[in-house]
């Protein structure tokens, strides 16, 4: 199983990082190891001092697929969930500037939350999925799917030009404006279509 992930799909996050727009998705990778285990909290990493939360809707693959069209793509998928990239910031910005890859900043151990998964059919129109993210609850990260610049099928297949997609692989979509720094003793708590989908505490 590995985690496909994309960046920069959301103008206002774009923005927010003062970031160019990308001419097509821009993908990394996590491994499997990046997985938080279900009711277990995020550990900082010691290596970083500014770790980002940044929610995501996510796509969970349920055939294998190459070179897939854009019409097809819905095929490739039945479940859809929501998480928390965690990334580095500092490290990443680092690496940035050394022209170096992100890895390191995006893929370590822990480094990704996923919740509860539903059904597709559970929605009328993927692509008008309300999110959020609450800190402590409070509201600090919001979006809803309209905002993507590449919709989850033109994802899909814009990735199996690259990566042969197999069961159980997991796409993170991309972020909305609004990722921000976490502490210890942070509660981070996830909704998809207002309902509570995960909950993970920061040590």
């Amino acid at each position: 199983m590995k985690i496909i992930c994309v960046g920069r799909n959301y103008p206002d996050h774009i923005k927010e990082l003062g970031s160019q727009r990308p001419e097509s998705p821009l993908l990394f990778i996590k491994s499997d190891t990046a997985l938080v285990q279900k009711n277990h909290p995020f550990f900082i990493p010691d290596f970083s001092q500014l770790i980002h939360h940044e929610v995501e809707v996510l796509v969970k693959i349920n055939r294998i697929g190459k070179h897939i069209q854009t019409k097809f793509a819905s095929k490739y998928y039945q479940e859809l969930g929501l998480g928390i990239d965690f990334t580095a910031r500092d490290l990443q910005l680092t690496l940035i500037e050394s022209g170096l890859p992100w890895e390191k900043a995006k893929g370590f151990d822990g480094s990704a939350v996923i919740g509860e998964w539903f059904d597709k059919s559970n929605f009328e129109d993927i692509n008008q999925l309300d999110f959020q993210l609450q800190k402590n609850g409070v509201v600090v990260q919001e979006g809803n799917t309209s905002q993507m610049l590449w919709k989850i099928d033109e994802l899909i297949a814009e990735i199996s030009q690259f990566f042969t997609l197999k069961i159980g692989d997991i796409i993170f979509t991309g972020t909305p404006a609004g990722i921000g720094s976490i502490s210890d003793n942070d509660l981070l708590e996830g909704f998809l279509m207002g309902e509570k989908v995960f909950s993970v505490k920061v040590k």
